[in-house]
């Protein structure tokens, strides 16, 4: 990568200051020159942690998608408008990253797949558990074949009492969802990309809101009020797949659980398994013994950017900028998150009308 990107920051909450701006700032060929809130502070306070000497603030997303110097824009703001920012912005001309999830809604995430193929313009969502040590060294071993086919897997996102209280996180109309599409979406991102299975059939799906009302829950970052947690707390699923794999979905923020995973996946092929719940481990068996294996990732690992670190978020940065710059085709297709938002809101659907959900 030689030249530099320039950069608009939409959003600028917790997830901008938290991932996003922090990994770009570690990357040289890229300038933060642009930095929108509804709230001004909150973008002035951005624009003077991260941007270039005289970065812009704005409070209209629009106006910053004016400007024609700025090739690539972030949107990190709730989940109700991901859908509507990333299409203006890949409608005015803009490479796109979009925080995770993609939108709330299939047909939302399916109109932002037109949009990327309708302009030619990049984008990519922020699937950053792709980019840990122990995703990419699975990843590999399922692209050698060393699983065989995988049949069963299991995205796993379970806290058992650490429910965001911050920001719109128990909000149903901004967020569309709680844990399942706050976090399962992580869990499943990584169980479909490793399985490499993009083809659901029919999803069956509970939701729970069973510990949001209570008082003095014990939560990891304070007492929520009940008032405000119009979510789930807990969400399951199970989805059957058109070549008769099948997969489980668990997502919860409180459940009464004493060992919680998060981002997590457990895959079961026909010649080995592998599943994240102690470390990485890979099962399998040789010379008529069960063997269980346990890399190793305190050092080494897979660099895939010269001079980069292990940080997951700078590895996907890094890896969408490369795009960018060199025309290459991005490592989280909208495409795969587009079947990630559909199996998501089917379980929403069939926990609501208490059927299962068919996909033609």
């Amino acid at each position: 990568m030689e030249r530099k990107v320039r950069v608009g920051i939409i959003g600028c909450g917790g997830i901008a200051n938290g991932k996003h701006m922090p990994a770009l700032k570690k990357i040289a060929e890229v300038e933060m020159v642009a930095f929108c809130d509804i709230v001004e502070e909150r973008a002035v306070k951005a624009a003077e942690k991260f941007g270039i000497e005289g970065a812009k603030v704005y409070t209209d997303y629009k106006e910053l998608l004016e400007d024609e110097s700025i090739e690539t824009v972030h949107v990190c703001t709730p989940n109700r408008s991901h859908a509507f920012i990333t299409i203006d912005a890949l409608e005015a001309g803009k490479h796109v990253m979009c925080e995770k999830p993609m939108a709330k809604t299939y047909a939302e995430a399916k109109a932002m797949c037109e949009a990327a193929q309708r302009t030619g313009k990049k984008l990519t969502i922020g699937y950053q558990s792709r980019w840990r040590a122990d995703s990419l060294y699975l990843k590999e071993a399922c692209e050698n074949g060393e699983l065989g086919e995988i049949y069963y897997g299991r995205a796993i996102a379970l806290r058992r009492r650490a429910v965001p209280t911050w920001g719109v996180f128990l909000n149903e109309y901004e967020q569309g969802g709680g844990p399942l599409i706050d976090i399962g979406t992580h869990a499943l991102d990584l169980t479909l990309w490793m399985m490499d299975n993009y083809k659901p059939k029919m999803v069956v799906g509970n939701v729970y809101k069973k510990l949001g009302d209570q008082k003095r829950p014990g939560n990891a970052w304070g007492d929520w009020d009940p008032k405000e947690y119009t979510v789930e707390d807990s969400a399951f699923g199970f989805v059957t797949m058109e070549n008769g794999a099948t997969i489980s979905v668990e997502a919860s923020w409180a459940l009464n659980l004493a060992d919680p995973r998060e981002a997590i996946t457990y895959l079961c092929g026909d010649k080995a398994g592998a599943d994240m719940l102690d470390g990485l481990r890979l099962n399998y068996v040789k010379y008529g013994r069960q063997c269980i294996e346990t890399p190793n990732f305190e050092a080494g690992g897979a660099a895939f950017f010269e001079g980069s670190s292990s940080d997951p978020s700078e590895l996907e940065a890094r890896a969408f900028y490369d795009a960018v710059i060199n025309d290459k085709e991005v490592r989280t297709k909208p495409e795969q998150a587009l079947v990630v938002t559909q199996i998501l809101e089917a379980i929403y659907e069939s926990a609501k009308t208490g059927q299962p959900v068919y996909f033609d």
